[in-house]
């Protein structure tokens, strides 16, 4: 239902209904035996059978609703059929003026050349078809073979396994008990040569020991004997040139070092031992701890005899930063302080090593191992010699042979107290020594704090002391080492004696075993002729599945062949089924073309059949329409009538009886106006439920909502007059 329509008629269903509910109200109360009650049921009445009506009216508008989408579904489908056989009628024209005589003899003879190709195709296909079946059978000849062959290996096979079996059991009866005793023959053997090598590693630790007890001795000796000692003049010469390091005092103390010759001092006084000459590695601790003592113990009998009371210390810390500062500065770095290209010291890294550990350093540096009376070392053979007369000899050139553009600043650096080479802090001075991978010695001046702690793990500088206690150690180590190597002798004789017994029973083993030797000799041979069928077998399966591969190609590519010829066939069938049409439509081209006219004009009279379908059932839809506009106006109305009735009545039935004579009074001037005003909204309503009822089928012009809004102003102007009527003591009528 249209809303705007609903609007407007409401509108003026409003209007008549409180017309004529005022004049039902007024000739209530005007005729004494009529009661308020039979009029409400009355209206109430009206209401439930006037929604009855509105809802059949809507029943019957669903129904035609439905008929008018059928019908327009049909008039589709006719449509569509009119345009198919409009098609074909087209279709049917063309071929008519293609049905030429000359056309069909032509399509005729095509037939008979298309013919002649489908059988010579077909020929084709069968001759393929009989080269499949012959290949078919080939291959499965081919199957068969192999399948023999196959069969064939697996027993051969089988019989490799059970002579292999019957072998490994033989073998094992002839070899179990020469087995165990040439396992324990070897375990024995290996025990031994275990042992043996054990007597050799422990003979070469006592041997070591004993070197390294020798070696504490001499250095027991060394460590008493080695001291340089200075002349007078050379004192002298070098005070006056450290208090003024004037030319003059530089002149006088290079005369007094010139005059002596510290080589021959040197191969006079140091103590060359023999026990000395054992390889050490620079940078063992105890090794690390012999040199920095030995170092100091000679730089602080040279300060003592300067004059000076403070005196160098010696620790494991100090060591420590020392071999950390040359290979990280040094070796690391390829840095070579003196060599052909020598750089001198790493300066930038004595500043870096100084910052990381908060302090003072001052560093010497000497030849080391790299020049010597006596010839030169490396690293890889160095002793403790070696070591031992590098230190006394670098030392001893720092006081002798320090002239030119040093400036004698090595031996500055071991008389001055408090002050290095002119830089202040070290108060207490701790050396570390170190050794290069070129062989050069670096001995690092630490000033030790709480801080840095350098001065930590001090070594004693009682020289007696220190070294007796390097030989009680070494004296231990080798009688550890003695107690070793005797228990690994009697270790070693106790595997020989293993290996002779050993021995001995695979001896007595080797002629018991006669009978067992007989069957491992025949399990041999059936083994031999077992593999040999094997082979003989093998080598006939290869060549009975090539050849099966081979006859499998044949009869692939002969099927591919057949398929080839049967794709050709298909086509040229197709082809000739394509003409043989072509021919038909030709010769009757009359009947198809009379078929399709007729076809066509079934279609059209179809189609104008469904239309008229369609136009009857909209005209259906739109009185069901106009129906249910009417049922539904109606039914508004109703309500509307019966909610006027129970609010007048209300009104009455609370009044007065003076109220009830004015009432009366009133009602007698209210009859001619509503007679008046039921005549004109009762026209009204007629003519809108007449353009309600055309509404459906007809164009519609206007402002529906417009004329919606007037008429409902209307309506309610019309509402307010009937009530006002019957207003008492200023009520209002409430909807």
């Amino acid at each position: 239902m249209n809303k705007k329509k609903m609007i407007r008629l409401t509108a003026l269903v409003g209007v008549a209904t409180a017309t004529v509910v005022v004049a039902e109200a007024n000739q209530a109360h005007a005729a004494t035996t009529t009661t308020t009650e039979t009029t409400n049921q009355t209206t109430n009445a009206s209401v439930e059978s006037t929604q009855a009506a509105v809802d059949a009216a809507q029943s019957t508008f669903d129904t035609a609703q439905t008929s008018v989408d059928s019908a327009q579904a049909n008039v589709t489908s006719a449509s569509n059929n009119v345009t198919s056989a409009s098609a074909a009628l087209s279709s049917a024209i063309a071929n008519k003026e293609a049905a030429t005589s000359e056309n069909i003899a032509s399509a005729t003879s095509a037939v008979s050349s298309q013919a002649v190709v489908v059988a010579s195709a077909s020929q084709a296909v069968s001759e393929q078809a009989g080269v499949v079946s012959a290949a078919a059978s080939v291959q499965a000849s081919a199957q068969a073979e192999a399948t023999s062959a196959s069969a064939s290996l697996s027993s051969s096979s089988a019989n490799v396994a059970s002579a292999t079996s019957a072998l490994s059991a033989a073998e094992a009866a002839l070899t179990s008990d020469q087995s165990t005793a040439a396992n324990n023959l070897s375990a024995a053997e290996s025990a031994a040569s275990s042992a043996s090598a054990a007597v050799s590693s422990g003979q070469a630790a006592v041997d070591n020991a004993q070197a390294a007890v020798a070696s504490a001795q001499a250095i027991v000796d060394v460590q008493s004997s080695d001291v340089i000692n200075m002349s007078v003049a050379y004192i002298t010469a070098l005070k006056n040139y450290l208090a003024n390091p004037s030319s003059a005092n530089a002149a006088a103390l290079q005369e007094v070092a010139k005059g002596a010759d510290y080589v021959k001092e040197l191969q006079q006084k140091f103590k060359s031992d023999a026990s000395l000459d054992v390889v050490v590695d620079p940078s063992d601790p105890t090794v690390q701890e012999v040199l920095s003592v030995y170092a100091v113990n000679l730089i602080n009998h040279l300060r003592n005899q300067y004059g000076l009371t403070t005196a160098f210390g010696a620790s494991a810390n100090a060591n420590v930063a020392a071999i950390d500062f040359v290979k990280k500065y040094y070796d690391d770095e390829d840095w070579n302080i003196f060599g052909t290209n020598g750089k001198g010291h790493n300066k930038n890294g004595l500043d870096a090593y100084a910052n990381q550990l908060n302090t003072s350093i001052a560093e010497d540096a000497g030849s080391g191992l790299t020049t010597w009376v006596n010839g030169k070392a490396t690293m890889a053979t160095t002793t403790l010699h070696n070591l031992l007369y590098a230190v006394y000899s670098d030392i001893a050139t720092m006081l002798f042979d320090d002239g030119g553009t040093n400036n004698w600043s090595h031996a500055q650096s071991i008389f001055e107290d408090g002050t290095i080479l002119g830089t202040g802090g070290f108060n207490n001075v701790y050396l570390g020594v170190a050794f290069d991978k070129y062989g050069y010695a670096h001995y690092e001046l630490y000033n030790a704090t709480e801080g840095n702690h350098l001065g930590n793990n001090a070594y004693s500088l009682d020289v007696q002391t220190a070294a007796q206690a390097l030989l009680t150690n070494a004296q231990a180590s080798l009688a550890s080492a003695k107690a070793s190597l005797q228990r690994m002798t009697t270790n070693l004789m106790v595997a020989k004696a293993a290996v002779v017994a050993a021995q001995n029973q695979l001896a007595a083993l080797e002629n018991s075993s006669a009978n067992d030797l007989v069957a491992v000799t025949k399990a041999r041979t059936q083994l031999a002729s077992a593999e040999t069928s094997y082979q003989t077998a093998l080598a006939t399966y290869k060549q009975k599945e090539e050849a099966l591969k081979k006859a499998g190609d044949n009869l692939a590519a002969a099927q591919a062949s057949l398929e080839a010829a049967q794709a050709t066939l298909a086509t040229a069938k197709a082809k000739l089924a394509e003409l043989e049409e072509t021919v038909a439509n030709l010769t009757n081209a009359d009947q198809l073309l009379a078929a399709a006219q007729a076809a066509y004009e079934q279609a059209v009279a179809n189609l104008t059949t469904a239309t008229g379908n369609l136009g009857a059932a909209q005209v259906d839809l739109a009185k069901a329409e106009s129906q249910l506009t009417l049922a539904e106006d109606t039914a508004e109305q109703a309500k509307v009538r019966a909610a006027i009735a129970a609010q007048v009545d209300q009104q009455l039935n609370g009044s007065t009886a003076n109220d009830r004579q004015s009432a009366g009074q009133d009602a007698t001037s209210l009859k001619t106006n509503g007679r008046a005003l039921t005549a004109t909204v009762a026209t009204a309503s007629a003519a809108k439920q007449k353009q309600g009822a055309n509404q459906g089928r007809l164009p519609q012009t206007g402002n529906d909502d417009q004329e919606a809004s007037t008429m409902a102003l209307v309506g309610l102007g019309m509402l307010g007059m009937a009530t006002g009527l019957y207003g008492y003591k200023k009520k209002k009528l409430t909807k």
